[in-house]
């Protein structure tokens, strides 16, 4: 059987949540994008879904959201929507996730985080 992911891009770790449980069983894994913060709910739901709320960003997270710390600051204080913000330029991290899937049901049997670079706390699968 194939893998079947899906790739919530939503703002509410809820609606995510809600998302997983109702395909619980149907599909592999189950992730949340658009906060860019990696969050630390991993985890295989009761009919075998793989599901974490957000896998967090690829970017540098000296920033807001990958872009200029700086910029974005001064933007909140001057409340001007429309200045364009740039790319933050330091030390990248990897996050996202590694889903070990069934061949016969497609569900998920192991899960962990993965962090590379950067500075957030490193994670990598320890099978």
């Amino acid at each position: 059987m194939n893998a079947i992911i899906i790739d919530f891009h939503a703002e509410a770790t809820s609606e995510k949540m809600a998302f997983a449980h109702a395909f619980d069983g149907r599909v592999s894994l189950v992730v949340g994008t658009h906060t860019h913060c990696p969050t630390a709910d991993a985890q295989i739901l009761p009919g075998g879904t793989a599901y974490q709320s957000d896998l967090g960003m690829c970017g540098d997270y000296d920033s807001v959201i990958g872009m200029r710390k700086e910029q974005a600051v001064a933007r909140f204080y001057r409340k001007w929507p429309n200045e364009r913000l740039e790319p933050a330029e330091g030390e990248a991290t990897l996050a996202g996730i590694f889903v070990e899937t069934d061949d016969r049901t497609g569900l998920a049997r192991r899960l962990a985080p993965v962090r590379i670079g950067g500075r957030l706390q490193p994670a990598l699968p320890d099978f």
